[in-house]
């Protein structure tokens, strides 16, 4: 059995897709890029900004979910210039305390939207 997750807090999908999916005990997140939900723009003002972004969506999502950083178990990172990797990875860090997922940071050719960072999950409940 497969129960949807959608919130408000987060952009809506531009495709055929969840913004996740809960099935058992994990959830699945959908890679999230940077794109503001309140006012439906990309945030472009630099690569920090955009990371954070990022990680406010994954945030807003997984809370719909009813969980939060510490249920994630796997992470990964696209970036379409590995040159931005320390500034994500450094956003990236203070969402968490202790325990960190899994993950791989992979550089692509492109991402949706032209957009630099797109980053999904795997947690669990």
């Amino acid at each position: 059995m497969m129960t949807i997750v959608n919130t408000n807090n987060a952009p809506a999908p531009i495709g055929p897709y969840s913004q996740a999916t809960i099935a058992g005990n994990f959830v699945f997140v959908s890679g999230q890029i940077p794109l503001n939900p309140a006012t439906g723009e990309l945030v472009t003002t630099g690569i920090t900004d955009e990371a954070k972004m990022v990680m406010e969506n994954l945030k807003a999502i997984l809370t719909e979910a009813g969980i939060g950083f510490e249920n994630i178990v796997k992470t990964s990172i696209f970036l379409t210039d590995m040159g931005n990797f320390s500034q994500v990875n450094e956003v990236y860090g203070t969402y968490f305390s202790s325990n960190f997922p899994a993950r791989e940071t992979v550089q692509v050719s492109a991402l949706p939207k032209g957009v630099n960072v797109e980053i999904s999950v795997i947690a669990v409940k």
